[in-house]
């Protein structure tokens, strides 16, 4: 089965075999997001629990665009919400979502998609972003393998999948990742 399809990540939600999920934000992702403005246009895609978004609007964000193929995921972190209006929930395919975002946040996406499609994801958040826009997140930095999810990378394949679309603002080895993935990630910042 294809790691992008809707029953293998409705199955892995409902039968809670996440291991990826921290159950609160991501440190290196707050640091950058603390100081966006709250206006900033925001997607979050495999957004999972939406552990980002959730801290989002307590940070007054107004306009948080989270999807995810999961129904089940989306649920769950929808059962975490007040009734906000400042959260758009899609189930549905990322590589078929249209919009204009000012950011794009990157948490554990990337890595949980079939290396097949990295040139589609490079696309696809060019298309979905504002001119001047910025795809902001952490890709994990060890050897691609056959093994995935997660799926990892290095540095040379990164600049040459995204500089080609991108002006690459920073690539370099994530200093607050949280502890099981210290030394293993990259903090990611890219304008469109």
């Amino acid at each position: 089965m294809s790691t992008y399809d809707a029953a293998y990540w409705q199955e892995r939600y409902l039968q809670e075999s996440t291991p990826w999920d921290m159950g609160r934000p991501s440190p290196p992702l707050i640091e950058y997001l603390k100081d966006c403005d709250r206006q900033t246009k925001i997607l979050i895609p495999g957004a999972g629990h939406a552990y980002e978004a959730q801290w989002l609007v307590k940070q007054g964000f107004k306009d948080i665009t989270v999807i995810d193929l999961s129904e089940k995921a989306i649920h769950n972190a929808q059962a975490r919400f007040d009734s906000s209006n400042q959260v758009n929930w899609l189930i549905g395919d990322f590589f078929a979502l249209e919009g204009s975002f000012d950011l794009i946040v990157e948490q554990t996406f990337f890595c949980a998609l079939d290396p097949s499609l990295r040139a589609d994801y490079a696309r696809q958040m060019k298309n979905l972003l504002r001119p001047e826009g910025r795809l902001m997140g952490l890709l994990f930095d060890f050897p691609l393998s056959e093994q995935g999810p997660p799926f990892g990378g290095d540095r040379e394949e990164y600049q040459e999948l995204f500089g080609q679309s991108f002006s690459i603002k920073h690539l370099e080895p994530c200093y607050n990742s949280v502890k099981p993935r210290a030394g293993r990630e990259f903090f990611l910042e890219l304008i469109a």
